[in-house]
């Protein structure tokens, strides 16, 4: 079972944390039922548990035949695998009909069966008019995207497949929407591809202090349905559950996704010689759960500046390589035109 928290109401008050092993436990107890309010970090409100998917399989069976069937996804139901150590990619396999949608040239490989059309905006649904669609796109515009998407659909008469390739070295991060509260609030530069049906908008940070300092302005994406989205992460992927009021301090270019639950909100180093001389910027972000957390080892920012600094061209030096001649008469930089 899942490691995930939860909380339920009795009596007017909140029990918890507990796991979903307590859970399955008070329901077989009668000390939770069907009608009993329950929740988790990523919910918008308390739900009745019988509404609730994972916690309606532990009701009795003759429980859950007098329940409403709980409507299917509205995104297509996709079927994934993730290949690769540091350079990931993810080979999506898709349905008679179904449809994956990804940043314009994300795409690896795809079979013959495959059509690729590009659309105006996020992807998401079919959208109808004018100003509908300059909407969508719009909102991709804000968080630095391009103004358009693509979206891979299998006109075949058999399970067809395509994949989609990480952009640099880290790991691809699967999210079910459906199971993280219906919304996932990321970094611009995150998603990868998803599910025909998730929509892929604008989340603005209120306050003007993540606005200025927080390293991805005011505006990160907001990923918001039912369908599984991938994410790309750089280097080793740190997935952590916050406790209510429990609150972390992360370097801002290290946090990849959070849940709409989680507080965001930036603090100063502190100390002008930390400031200066700490080599961790000026800011920290500070995470209060309750809820889920993805950080990053190795943000793409990070990267770059060691490879701008280590070129020869910006005057980066040559370190551990040639022979002495190389070091002592400079053969290396005359190579390298300098």
């Amino acid at each position: 079972m899942s490691d995930q928290q939860w909380y339920k109401a009795l009596d007017g008050q909140q029990i918890g944390p507990l796991s979903e092993a307590d859970l399955a436990e008070d329901i077989r107890n009668g000390d939770a039922g069907e009608s009993t309010l329950v929740y988790t970090a990523g919910m918008a409100n308390w739900t009745a548990l019988g509404d609730v998917p994972r916690l309606r399989a532990h009701l009795p069976e003759e429980v859950r035949a007098g329940l409403p069937v709980p409507a299917g996804r509205a995104a297509h139901e996709i079927d994934y695998r993730i290949e690769g150590v540091e350079m990931q990619y993810v080979e999506i396999e898709l349905d008679p009909g179904e449809s994956a949608v990804a940043e314009a040239g994300g795409m690896m490989y795809m079979h013959t069966g495959i059509a690729m059309e590009t659309v105006f905006g996020d992807g998401s649904r079919e959208q109808t008019g004018f100003m509908n669609k300059l909407l969508g796109a719009g909102k991709r515009l804000l968080t630095g995207e391009s103004l358009f998407m693509t979206v891979f659909t299998n006109n075949a008469r058999g399970k067809e497949r395509v994949a989609f390739a990480a952009p640099y070295a880290g790991k691809i991060l699967p999210m079910d929407l459906s199971q993280l509260g219906g919304e996932i609030i990321c970094q611009k530069d995150a998603f990868l591809c998803a599910a025909k049906g998730v929509s892929i908008g604008i989340a603005f940070q209120k306050k003007i202090g993540v606005g200025l300092f927080g390293g991805e302005g005011f505006i990160m994406q907001r990923l918001q349905g039912d369908g599984l989205s991938f994410l790309h992460a750089g280097g080793t992927v740190n997935q952590m559950d916050l406790e209510p009021g429990e609150t972390l301090r992360v370097d801002t270019g290290c946090l990849v996704a959070l849940q709409p639950s989680v507080t965001y909100d930036i603090q100063w180093v502190g100390g002008v010689k930390s400031a200066l001389f700490g080599g961790e910027g000026l800011f920290f972000a500070n995470l209060t759960g309750p809820g889920q957390v993805w950080l990053q080892s190795l943000p793409l920012s990070r990267l770059a500046d060691r490879i701008y600094k280590a070129a020869p061209q910006t005057g980066g030096r040559r370190q551990g390589e040639g022979s002495v001649l190389d070091h002592a008469l400079g053969i290396g930089n005359l190579i390298d035109g300098k």
